[in-house]
């Protein structure tokens, strides 16, 4: 074997064993803005308060990342109230740059019927300090099946968003 050939082997080897750190992404609790003549009912702040966890678990199930938690203290100091994170990008990505993580999603569940509901969500680039994406999701009815599919395609619409994020070449 040749000495280029030895050394193009070698350098193979040593590209393939570098490896890409996996995205950090962080999913704020979501808040829930019931606006229905009966509004936070118990049962639809649990449902709400599970979304974040749901969401979580989906992203690692979806894609490679490492998951950051952000502790309820700290998100609570970081958000001016109701809203606060969700209307002001900026404010949301110094909150997880705190964190260290690339990716924040930030959301809202709103209700405004007994029949049916929305995820509002952005996808945050925690570096360029803005929302690269929105979404969203109906949910119909109130089911935990309903919710938990409804978590699993925004799962996969901001794994998409952020491999084409990641992917756009460098200007």
């Amino acid at each position: 074997m040749n000495t280029h050939k030895l050394l193009a082997i070698m350098l193979l080897v040593c590209c393939a064993s570098i490896s890409v750190a996996a995205p950090r992404i962080a999913v704020l609790d979501f808040e829930l803005n019931d606006i229905t003549s009966l509004p936070n009912v118990p049962s639809e702040l649990q449902r709400t308060a599970s979304m974040a966890p749901l969401l979580l678990d989906a992203l690692k199930r979806t894609g490679d990342y490492q998951t950051i938690p952000i502790p309820m203290a700290v998100q609570k100091s970081a958000n001016g109230g109701f809203g606060y994170l969700f209307r002001f990008p900026e404010e949301a990505a110094k909150l997880g740059e705190q964190q260290h993580a690339d990716w924040l999603v930030v959301g809202q569940h709103s209700k405004p019927s007994f029949l049916f509901s929305q995820l509002w969500v952005y996808l945050i680039d925690v570096k360029g300090k803005t929302a690269v994406d929105s979404y969203i999701i109906e949910l119909k009815g109130n089911h935990e099946k309903v919710t938990v599919r409804s978590i699993g395609t925004l799962a996969k619409k901001i794994q998409a968003s952020i491999l084409a994020h990641e992917n756009k070449p460098a200007r």
